[in-house]
């Protein structure tokens, strides 16, 4: 139970040129989002786009193909995606509104779905819910640091940031530059110590880079509204798949970094515990899954 309730796990990526050239990995939250859109699954999507900032998202709603587009790409710092969805619904009146989230986030809309006090008339008009991996996220100024004092470049120069092969990269127009993960341990959100969820378990569905090769994604299908939203995007041709025992380094490697997670994390709700402060899960030293309580 690792990864949580999943109907189907498959190596994914998006068969747009210009999706695979913008997005992060296989495009797959971008190319699901802008399907959804076209097909009048959704009528718009929360997406973290950009920020007045380099690299500090903003969420914003995004009506259209393009601006899910422009929204494109991980951002490795918060974007306060739950805090749109009000005014997605109430401002722009969508009946039927699509989000991708990272796990901490997933568990809050999850959370207020089953008790929606003081967000009624919001909470079911999330059609859509789509989770991103997230061992950790990281202040805005966290990234400052790594960029500018770490790696010695202007932030302004980045355009592209990526976590793979024990390493946090940073692309330029000239150059690829890289230092190893451990050195930013200790810069996280205080909260990303006490979460227990690696591949966002509650979404419709799941996706991120690792267990499949460069350029790909794995995606865990997990309810009917993400099963169906993947297989009718599959079906138009506008994502190729691949089984995930045919691709390297596979379905293990996920299942080690989320029990990682859980195991890691773990220890520190229990301190916790044990210094008689709050946690965010009831059943954090219990046999049972935390996350089932959602």
């Amino acid at each position: 139970m690792v990864l949580g309730t999943y109907k189907e796990a498959l190596s994914a990526r998006s068969t747009d040129k210009q999706i695979q050239k913008i997005a992060q990995d296989g495009g797959i939250v971008s190319a699901l989002l802008s399907f959804a859109l076209d097909e009048k699954i959704i009528d718009g999507a929360v997406v973290a786009g950009p920020g007045k900032d380099m690299w500090k998202p903003e969420p914003q709603v995004a009506l259209t193909s393009d601006e899910l587009l422009a929204a494109a790409g991980t951002k490795y710092t918060f974007s306060p995606n739950v805090w749109m969805l009000k005014k997605a619904v109430r401002q722009y009146g969508l009946e039927k509104v699509g989000t991708v989230a990272i796990p901490c986030q997933t568990m809050g809309i999850r959370k207020m779905q089953s008790y929606p006090f003081g967000v009624r008339f919001v909470a079911d008009k999330i059609a859509l819910l789509l989770g991103i991996y997230c061992m950790e996220n990281f202040p805005f100024a966290s990234l400052q640091t790594f960029i500018s004092e770490k790696m010695g470049v202007s932030p302004e120069l980045v355009e592209k940031m990526d976590i793979g092969k024990g390493k946090f990269w940073i692309y330029t127009a000239d150059e690829e530059l890289s230092i190893p993960l451990k050195e930013t341990h200790g810069y996280e959100q205080s909260g990303c110590k006490v979460c227990l969820d690696y591949v966002a378990e509650l979404a419709d569905l799941s996706t991120g880079s690792v267990g499949s090769p460069d350029g790909w994604s794995t995606v865990l299908t997990r309810t009917d509204a993400g099963e169906s939203v993947f297989k009718l995007a599959v079906d138009a041709g506008l994502i190729e798949t691949k089984p995930m025992a045919d691709v390297k380094p596979g379905l293990g490697l996920l299942e080690k970094l989320a029990k990682d997670k859980k195991t890691k994390n773990q220890k520190t709700i229990d301190e916790r515990i044990a210094m008689g402060l709050p946690v965010p899960y009831k059943a954090s030293t219990e046999k049972e899954d935390p996350l089932a309580n959602f």
